[in-house]
């Protein structure tokens, strides 16, 4: 019987432990599973607060970069450009940059020459400045520099999205000041309210029509861009002096009909001036003669 009751006792106790091992993985939890331990960080993550991270697809990242290029295109650029050339004619070159600036729709705002002098010899110089659209200015500063030898070129830009954007800012609070006051002069009673505030109404719209001015020229300056050609002329080449030949470079034939030549001119010359002189020893030397004559004789 003791046996029996051992072996009833052991089987209890195998089944027992048959039990909890089998109950361990199946119904409980431990958390290490895969399922366990993916929750497991997604419950750190949020209880940390970081954000999960998203896919961002190829459309998205796409839309992105266009609403960055858009942003770029939007801003307000001043560009200038000043080129030196020398040039064989002023006139047919700063004819071909007026013609360009009216072709690519834009207009010549100044123009300056002057005329130099050396010797026998005389050359141009001078500026002309021409307004072009903005979209439109690289292509034409390039083509300005085949009109003749360039010295020198160089290019700017400068932004002024800011300023733009500042000026229009001060612009709404300056209105809306504004209309506050028409409203104050318009319920105002006394004499002294009304001059106060229309002093400042005064020197409101002032500072408003400044900055509208300013607003306009940079505005101006964005739409065209400004390209100023200073222009010089090639300077004329001194000619080359023929040099005289020597008497040791003479031959004596040569010479010889030289010195005939100049006996024949001084022969010219001296019938010419007597010829020139014989009119006045008529007129004054036969008197005179015929007076010395009757003096000898009476002595």
């Amino acid at each position: 019987m003791r046996r029996v009751h051992l072996g009833a006792i052991a089987v209890v106790l195998l089944l027992l432990v048959a039990g909890c091992s089998g109950a361990a993985p199946g119904g409980e939890d431990t958390g290490l599973s895969g399922g366990g331990g993916a929750g497991g960080d997604g419950g750190a993550a949020e209880a940390a607060g970081e954000p999960e991270p998203t896919a961002v697809s190829n459309d998205d990242a796409a839309d992105r970069t266009g609403s960055a290029a858009v942003a770029r295109d939007d801003r307000a650029i001043i560009r200038t450009g000043t080129i030196s050339l020398t040039v064989d004619s002023y006139e047919n070159a700063s004819d071909r940059i007026a013609s360009l600036a009216r072709e690519r729709g834009g207009y010549v705002a100044t123009t300056e020459r002057a005329t130099h002098g050396e010797a026998n010899r005389t050359w141009t110089s001078g500026r002309i400045i021409i307004r072009v659209p903005s979209e439109s200015f690289g292509e034409s500063f390039e083509t300005v520099q085949t009109y003749g030898e360039v010295r020198e070129s160089t290019a700017d830009t400068q932004d002024v999205t800011d300023q733009l954007v500042d000026i229009e800012a001060r612009l709404e609070t300056l209105r809306a000041e504004r209309d506050r006051l028409r409203e104050l002069y318009e319920e105002a009673n006394d004499t002294e309210t009304v001059l106060r505030v229309s002093e400042k109404l005064s020197d409101v719209q002032t500072e408003i029509e400044r900055l509208t001015a300013r607003k306009r020229n940079l505005e101006n300056r964005v739409a065209y861009s400004t390209i100023t050609v200073e222009l010089r002329e090639r300077p004329p080449e001194t000619p080359t002096p023929t040099p005289s030949p020597g008497y040791a470079d003479t031959g004596l034939g040569e010479a010889f009909l030289a010195s005939v030549d100049g006996v024949v001119t001084a022969a010219k010359a001296f019938a010419v001036t007597v010829a020139y002189a014989l009119p006045y020893l008529l007129a004054f030397g036969l008197p005179i003669g015929a007076v010395g004559f009757v003096a000898l004789r009476r002595r």
